[in-house]
């Protein structure tokens, strides 16, 4: 099976996270920012792959630190559990609705890290969850993971239902994307393979 685990410990937050791309039964979220919990567990149960967070942060703050640190180390599992990368889709996309919105994300397991990042939100915080905190976690969980990744949101007014719609795409994207294909043989790249 392709899983991956780590802990991470800093003056700011401590992250113990485990993924199993091969297995989404196990699903279990606790990062003490209420709504990034409900958004990692769509992201995992859209992406079918098992994802245990334990997150601890310095949440008198605000939530920064601890929505970009486990972006961080969720970016590293993901790169570490597909190994050599053999078989694998590479490629994902997916649209998303939520009510009155729409989410596209589209990636590529490239070795290229990049993101595209195309969304406003009229309400700056859900719960104690900063709004612009979506586009952080992408960009440290795209450019941890080595994926090129573009998120959008098409049109919608209400912000947990495009921010969820992002959240469910991404997971609908990448769970393409890592799925092994058996008309794959090897690395599906012309170079013969993927860093």
């Amino acid at each position: 099976m392709r899983t991956a685990s780590k802990k991470r410990e800093t003056l700011e937050t401590q992250i113990d996270v485990s993924v199993n791309l091969d297995d989404p039964r196990e699903v279990t979220i606790e990062t003490g920012v209420g709504f990034f919990d409900h958004m990692l567990e769509a992201f995992a149960r859209h992406g079918r792959i098992g994802l245990v967070v334990k997150a601890d942060g310095d949440l008198h703050i605000d939530s920064h630190h601890t929505v970009e640190d486990v972006g961080i180390v969720l970016g590293q599992l993901i790169k570490e559990a597909l190994g050599d990368k053999k078989s694998i889709n590479r490629f994902g996309s997916a649209y998303v609705p939520m009510d009155e919105s729409l989410g596209f994300v589209a990636l590529d397991i490239s070795g290229r890290p990049f993101l595209v990042f195309d969304a406003e939100f009229s309400n700056e915080r859900l719960g104690n969850f900063d709004t612009e905190l979506v586009q952080e976690f992408l960009q440290a969980f795209a450019f941890q993971s080595a994926i090129t990744l573009h998120a959008k949101v098409l049109y919608g007014h209400n912000t947990h239902h495009k921010i969820e719609a992002i959240f469910k795409a991404l997971g609908r994207a990448l769970g393409e994307a890592i799925r092994i294909n058996p008309d794959i043989k090897g690395v599906n790249s012309t170079k013969g393979l993927i860093e």
